[in-house]
């Protein structure tokens, strides 16, 4: 288990990497910049896969693919749809935004590895973005078609990596990563048993955290915290190394407290929106803040009882595994807390739409839906791209189609979103069933503002 944990967890906990700053607190601009050039242009990991196994891998697709030598850029494109990545908005040596070219383990073998922008690097409308969550990326596919094109048998997990395009699993393979390591960061001989059962999420946009005093969907974590963000460096990592990477991981922070929210990019009826803000303040202000000139956010953690979303995230974590985060170096100035009642945190809604689906584990396909459950779908499928010809303006969020009984198309069978799957409930949320379908089409008008 050591080993596989290692081989795919390397690159795979940069999937989730929710770093939080108070608004107030502008970021200094020489951080800031220094961050941007190390997000878009450092690997901090070993490549895992092969020059080779990325040229390679368009042959097992089952279908006629871009010629990799004579068509560069076509086969790009044509990796980059198979496995749900996306254009990068710098420049990235040919690959899409989330993967970095580095050296292999051998030094002398070039290849690549995931990283943080594979899960919070997306598109929208032809158009990519820095801290958009990645709501097309399938690793069940990506990872194991890589493996194989390296020669290498994918590595076997205690845990799945994710059923549905656009979720991730990245909280149970920072529980495995942190299972590796005593409280010193050396490394273990055996694993050490978490017991938890953490289910696959839907990646939080970063430009909201900047708003928010604490971090991660139960609100326990401090937002000032730099080291929490360096977990997937423990596939590789020695203690000394984290201590001299820190102010790198800093720059970073800084970085992502800059990012700020693209603007909704068509027409807005700003008399519905007017009416939409009086029902917002109404009915969703003590929970997700106001927003207007500053944004005053109430960093509100939503008990379950209340919220009434799928409880997996929250039950799945277990003690041992936050006591065991709390004893290491990751928690020294700024650890889990325990004491935080068990619930949800309720988000700010910058840019929301921009960011569906909704909920904490991306069931809900469009802000209709979220404000009046019995839309919601149980069983659908998500578009296949995110291109605007599959955004709904009115509703808000993806359009979609009810998935057909049976089993999924083999091609492509994790773009079925299945809500009896773990942890991928459409429950809860029911706070806009009482509105009025006026008042609900006024308040989506207005969220289109944010």
């Amino acid at each position: 288990m050591r080993i596989d944990i290692q081989r795919l967890g390397a690159g795979l906990l940069l999937l989730f990497v929710p770093i939080v700053a108070r608004a107030a607190d502008a970021p200094d601009p020489a951080a800031v910049e220094r961050g941007r050039r190390l997000v878009e242009g450092r690997q901090f990991l070993k490549a895992e896969w092969s020059d080779a196994a990325y040229r390679a891998v368009g042959k097992a697709w089952g279908e006629p693919a871009p010629d990799p030598d004579g068509d560069p850029e076509g086969y790009a494109r044509a990796f980059a749809r198979r496995y749900g990545l996306h254009p990068a908005p710098f420049p990235n040596d040919g690959l899409p935004m989330g993967l970095k070219r580095s050296m292999k383990a051998d030094g002398k073998t070039r290849g690549m590895q995931v990283d943080c922008l594979v899960c919070h690097g997306g598109s929208i409308g032809g158009t990519s973005y820095v801290g958009l969550p990645n709501t097309q990326v399938d690793y069940a596919g990506f990872f194991p078609d890589l493996f194989r094109a390296d020669g290498r048998r994918a590595p076997l997990l205690p845990f799945v990596l994710n059923t549905s395009r656009g979720t991730t699993n990245a909280g149970m393979m920072s529980v495995a990563l942190m299972s590796i390591r005593n409280p010193d960061l050396s490394m273990r001989t055996f694993p050490m048993p978490m017991g938890s059962n953490l289910p696959e999420l839907d990646a939080p946009p970063w430009w909201v955290l900047k708003y928010k005093r604490t971090m991660y969907y139960d609100g326990r974590t401090p937002a000032a915290s730099v080291r929490s963000i360096m977990q997937f460096l423990l596939a590789e990592k020695t203690a000394e190394q984290f201590r001299e990477l820190e102010p790198d991981f800093a720059d970073i922070h800084a970085y992502i407290r800059s990012i700020e929210a693209p603007k909704y990019p068509f027409p807005i009826d700003r008399a519905a929106a007017d009416r939409g803000r009086s029902v917002f303040e109404a009915s969703c202000a003590s929970c997700h803040g106001t927003y207007g000139a500053t944004v005053d956010y109430p960093n509100e953690v939503v008990p379950l009882d209340v919220i009434g979303t799928d409880p997996a995230r929250i039950a799945g974590l277990s003690d041992r595994a936050v006591e065991h985060y709390n004893a290491t170096w990751f928690a020294e100035d700024h650890p889990v807390d325990p004491t935080v009642e068990r619930g949800y945190q309720a988000p700010p809604l910058v840019g929301i739409w921009a960011s569906a689906p909704y909920l904490h584990n991306g069931s809900v396909p469009t802000l209709r839906a979220l404000l009046d459950s019995p839309r919601r779908p149980r069983r659908y499928l998500r578009p296949p791209s995110t291109d605007f010809e599959h955004y709904d303006r009115r509703d808000v969020g993806w359009k979609f189609v009810e998935a057909p009984e049976g089993p999924p198309d083999p091609k492509d069978p994790r773009r079925v979103f299945d809500a009896s799957r773990y942890g991928l409930g459409v429950g809860g949320h029911t706070f806009g069933d009482k509105l009025g379908e006026a008042e609900r089409t006024d308040l989506i008008e207005y969220l289109k503002t944010l």
